[in-house]
């Protein structure tokens, strides 16, 4: 009877042991505990955090450069602005060009411009840029000095301080003087004249302001 008896215990023990068994594996999953989740959960949040920070870098990048392109804009706008100023048709190619000497007769640099590049239209065999600028200013109707002598224009009309656009500019030079009318300045400061033999032919240069001694403006 007392094995009996221990037989029933020992077969009820094993039969709780089975269900507590079957229960634990029956337990729901949202009930275990969600290690992998939380480290899931840190990896999505540093992802954000990595999104956002390469956002906030991309918007730098194109904020620098539009401030770069306005800046550029600003600079450009400037020179814009600063070749407005200039005079018209003033200056050959390659030539810096500055707005200064305002107030001349442009119609005796229209004349003049008007032979640029081609030989002489004087008659003159030598020494004929005075000749040619008598010519340049009958057309437009001033008197000249009716001599052929660079030096004769140095007496000639209004003197001015400086180089204006259509003023006379009586220059030194080897073996004689010279003489053309001013188109322009330089950015250095050095007036733009067109000249009659210069090179034996009609050209417009540049010359260096310590050359010249006189500037006039037309009668």
């Amino acid at each position: 009877m007392v094995v009996s008896t221990l037989r029933r215990s020992l077969h009820i023990v094993a039969l709780t042991m089975g269900a507590a068994v079957i229960a634990a594996s029956a337990t729901p999953a949202s009930a275990r505990p969600h290690h992998g989740s939380g480290h899931h959960a840190h990896r999505s949040h540093g992802g954000h955090h990595y999104a956002r920070t390469h956002h906030h870098r991309r918007s730098f990048a194109r904020q620098s450069r539009w401030e770069r392109g306005v800046a550029r804009m600003q600079v450009e706008g400037v020179a814009d602005a600063q070749a407005s100023l200039m005079m018209p048709g003033t200056a050959s190619e390659g030539m810096g060009m500055s707005g200064g000497g305002y107030g001349g007769d442009s119609s005796v640099v229209s004349a003049a411009r008007s032979f640029i590049g081609g030989g002489n239209p004087t008659g003159r065999r030598s020494l004929w840029c005075a000749r040619f600028m008598n010519m340049v200013l009958e057309r437009t109707g001033h008197r000249g000095t009716g001599s052929d002598m660079a030096r004769s224009f140095a007496s000639y009309g209004q003197r001015v301080s400086g180089p204006q656009v259509g003023a006379i500019a009586v220059m030194s030079r080897r073996g004689g003087g010279h003489v053309g009318v001013v188109s322009g300045v330089d950015a250095q400061g050095n007036p733009i004249v067109i000249s009659g033999n210069n090179g034996n032919r009609v050209r417009e240069s540049a010359v260096s302001r310590g050359r010249v001694y006189a500037y006039v403006m037309p009668n």
